[in-house]
C-alpha cells in the first residue's frame, strides 16, 4: 500500500516500516513455516527491534491476516458503488471480483500469503473470526440495496453469507492449485451456480 502524496513523512515512515515487517515475516514464514518463525527473527529481518514490532503488530498471525483484512471493506464498498438496479448476483460478483483481481494481480506473493492462511490452523481461525464482521458489513449494505430490514427478512443475511461463502471456495481453488486456475473465471463460475439464489429465480 502506498500512502498518498500528502501524507506526511511520519505517516511514510510508518507505513515504510510496517511494510518490511510484513515482507520480512511473509519470506520468513514461506520459507520456515508459521511455527517456526519467531517474532524476533521478523524484527530483525526487518532490521528493526521486538519492540519496534509491537508497535505495528499484536501477533505474527496479524502480519499475515493484514493482507487480506481490507478485503472486506473492499467488497462492501465496492457493492456500495455498483448501479442500484443491478441484480443482486451481478453486483456481489463484481464485489467480489475485485479483491480477488488485486490478488491475481500479485499472484506470487499473493498466493504465499492466502495458502498461509488457509494452511494454518492459527491463521485460518483468525481470518474466519475477521469475516464474521465483513458478513455484518455485506449484510448491511444488501439491506440498504435491496430496503430490507436486517433484522425482520432473512434475505440480506443469506446473500452476503453466499457471496462470502463464494470468495472462500475461490481462494481455496486458487491456492489448492498454485495458482493453476484462474481466480477470476473460478469467481464467474461460482456465481453463476448461485445467481439463481441471489436473484430469486431458482
Amino acid at each position: 500500500m502506498t500512502p498518498p502524496p500528502e501524507a506526511s513523512l511520519a505517516q511514510r515512515k510508518r507505513q515504510l516500516v510496517s511494510d518490511e515487517l510484513t515482507e520480512a515475516a511473509l519470506q520468513l514464514l514461506a520459507t520456515k513455516g508459521f511455527d517456526a518463525v519467531t517474532i524476533d527473527e521478523i524484527a530483525t529481518a526487518a532490521g528493526v527491534s521486538k519492540r519496534t514490532f509491537f508497535r505495528y503488530f499484536a501477533s505474527k498471525e496479524d502480519v499475515v491476516v493484514q493482507f487480506l483484512t481490507g478485503m472486506g471493506t473492499g467488497i462492501r464498498t465496492e457493492l456500495a458503488a455498483r448501479p442500484g438496479g443491478e441484480p443482486p448476483s451481478e453486483a456481489l460478483r463484481n464485489a467480489v471480483s475485485a479483491p480477488i483481481a488485486a490478488c491475481a494481480g500479485h499472484s506470487d506473493r499473493a498466493l504465499r500469503v492466502v495458502q498461509l492462511i488457509l494452511r494454518t490452523p492459527a491463521l485460518h481461525a483468525r481470518f474466519l473470526e475477521r469475516q464474521g464482521q465483513w458478513r455484518d458489513d455485506l449484510t448491511a449494505e444488501i439491506a440498504h440495496r435491496t430496503a430490507l430490514s436486517p433484522d425482520v427478512d432473512l434475505y440480506p443475511q443469506l446473500a452476503a453469507g453466499m457471496a462470502l461463502t463464494a470468495f472462500n471456495t475461490v481462494l481455496q481453488r486458487w491456492s489448492d492449485s498454485d495458482s493453476a486456475e484462474d481466480p477470476l473465471e473460478l469467481t464467474d463460475r461460482a456465481f453463476a451456480l448461485i445467481a439463481p439464489a441471489l436473484d430469486g429465480t431458482g
